[in-house]
């Protein structure tokens, strides 16, 4: 009898473990799940949060740019157009469409889809013409300031050599890179390329299109003009 208490209570506590285990274990995945949701639920309603670079991402045309439009079977409808400023072409027998922002796939697959409404299964090569050439900029204390076309692959330093290097107002330590990610965030990253002077190139960064460089102003050039001539000799030169 007593025998049998003992096994019947070690059965509903095994049960009971059981429960307990399996009701603390559905809330966390519940709660993981929901989190999930209320992070991708917050993504979508705040469209200016950052988002992750697509990887070898297509070029996106924009205004300005030329595009060949060859039609294999129908050679009477080849044309060249130039996207306008409001990123529209016009086009033969269709009028005005909005391109800008589109991938060359993508268009052709719009030029396809419209002019299928008068030709039999269009044939069409969309081909990028002419485009913005990849360029970087490079502002501040260099001696030639400005927006050079990125010919090849080209780090900070080379950068600053191209727009005439460093100025005597420059300070080396602190140059900003401005890297832009999305159409609404900009990556900014402080560079110490006084570091080259001693082979550290852990800090000359290889350079992507669109990137631009500013060197900023060195404290003693700020207040130089503020301080007399003899003030200043004294300062550099002590002795």
């Amino acid at each position: 009898m007593i025998r049998s208490m003992y096994v019947a209570a070690a059965i509903v506590g095994m049960v009971v473990a059981g429960c307990v285990m399996h009701a603390q274990q559905m809330p966390i995945g519940d709660a993981t799940a929901e989190q999930r949701a209320a992070e991708a639920a917050r993504s979508q309603r705040d469209p200016t949060a950052p988002q992750l670079q697509t990887r070898n991402p297509r070029y996106q045309v924009r205004s300005g740019d030329v595009l060949d439009l060859v039609f294999s079977f129908t050679p009477e409808f080849n044309q060249t157009v130039s996207i306008q400023p409001d990123g529209y072409v016009t086009l033969k027998e269709l009028g005005d469409i909005l391109v800008e922002g589109k991938t060359v796939p993508e268009i052709t697959e719009l030029l396809k889809a419209a002019y299928a409404k008068f030709l039999q299964q269009p044939v069409i090569a969309v081909v990028l013409k002419d485009f913005e050439k990849p360029h970087f900029i490079v502002a501040g204390q260099v001696e030639r300031p400005g927006k050079y076309e990125l010919r090849a692959d080209t780090t900070t330093m080379e950068a600053v050599a191209i727009a005439g290097g460093f100025n005597g107002k420059a300070k080396h330590s602190q140059v900003l890179l401005f890297r832009r990610v999305s159409d609404e965030w900009v990556e900014v990253r402080k560079l110490d390329l006084k570091r080259m002077h001693k082979r550290d190139f852990r800090e000359d960064v290889h350079l992507r299109p669109g990137d631009m460089i500013f060197v900023p102003q060195n404290a003693i050039s700020k207040i130089a003009r503020f301080l007399p001539n003899t003030g200043i000799g004294a300062y550099l030169n002590p002795f």
